[in-house]
């Protein structure tokens, strides 16, 4: 009977462990000290930076889409381009660094930074402007059945951006009940 009694409570010790584990590796923390270092310098929480990562490449840095955004945090051509001239107008770096985790962990971060700043820090609003582009969620902004203050979405119309959002979101609370 002790026996059972000791090997009841070894498994319900252990199992709770072993399903934390198995979920931290289904949502990793890669790059950490990049994540951390542009998560400090942007004023970004870690875990939305994992997030957005997540869902864009599953943290393949050779992740290349359809419409040929690049790396972990997915960025386009011409989003590299505005970037580039805010963060880095005289370093010598071309649309390939974007394979680069770190530089794409920097680009990426910078640009959560500003679509968060630009919405209030509402995530959801962010992770739509990071997505489809700041001038489609501003678009957006302007009408009364997306946007009831005209600076955060409450609906997200289109099906890609909303399952978009609902997919950051959902790895965010992830991240946050894994990482907090």
């Amino acid at each position: 009977m002790l026996i059972v009694v000791l090997a009841v409570a070894l498994l319900t010790a252990v199992i709770p462990f072993a399903a934390h584990r198995a979920r931290q590796a289904l949502y990793p923390q890669k790059y950490e000290d990049c994540v951390r270092m542009y998560a400090q310098e942007y004023g970004i929480d870690e875990k939305y930076i994992y997030a957005i990562i997540r869902t864009e490449s599953g943290f393949d840095p050779k992740a290349e889409s359809d419409a040929g955004a690049r790396g972990l945090m997915q960025i386009t051509r011409e989003t590299f381009e505005w970037i580039k001239t805010k963060i880095a107008p005289d370093e010598q770096i071309g649309f390939d660094s974007l394979y680069d985790p770190e530089t794409n962990i920097r680009f990426g971060s910078y640009f959560l930074s500003f679509c968060l700043e630009r919405y209030d820090g509402d995530l959801s609003t962010a992770a739509a402007a990071y997505h489809s582009g700041v001038s489609k969620v501003n678009e957006l902004l302007k009408q009364s059945e997306y946007s009831s203050d005209g600076r955060t979405l409450h609906t997200f119309p289109y099906s890609q951006m909303s399952n978009y959002v609902r997919k950051v979101q959902k790895n965010y609370e992830q991240y946050c009940a894994l990482y907090s």
